[in-house]
């Protein structure tokens, strides 16, 4: 399961990503829009300005824009940013690995062996889609239709 913390930011990531070239975007404006309350929004997108995802201008016409074109930013970033890995078990994430509590050794537990093959297609994904790829809501597909 995604924490609030990696949908929120994806979220305010993709509004960013709409509004890509249109210089500042309001906090106010991303926090309104997307539904995210505004004091967890300001500590979402101040951790991705650190991270360089995020650009932000202080002042009356500021506000945080993506300091990468959207082609440039995977899903897959977003969420071993905000989560530390996109593995379901800690002893299947690459960079964070820790051995799972209460379990088998690795070597014995086939539960890791799993965990693992679905690390890899669910980075294969995630990896696979940027924040350039628009995914139209169904009111939209049928106004297209």
């Amino acid at each position: 399961m995604l924490p609030q913390k990696t949908r929120y930011a994806i979220r305010a990531l993709q509004h960013l990503a709409d509004h890509h070239g249109r210089g500042p975007i309001p906090l106010p404006e991303i926090a309104q829009n997307q539904k995210i309350p505004s004091k967890f929004l300001t500590v979402i997108l101040s951790e991705l300005s650190r991270e360089g995802l995020v650009a932000t201008q202080r002042g009356r016409d500021g506000g945080y824009w993506l300091a990468l074109a959207p082609v440039d930013i995977s899903y897959g970033d977003i969420v071993r940013l905000t989560r530390g890995s996109v593995a379901l078990t800690p002893c299947a994430s690459r960079f964070a690995h820790e051995q799972c509590k209460n379990c088998l050794p690795e070597s014995e537990c086939r539960l890791h062996r799993v965990m693992l093959r679905v690390r890899d297609e669910i980075a294969r994904v995630l990896d696979g889609i940027s924040l350039a790829e628009a995914f139209p809501l169904p009111e939209e597909e049928a106004a297209e239709a």
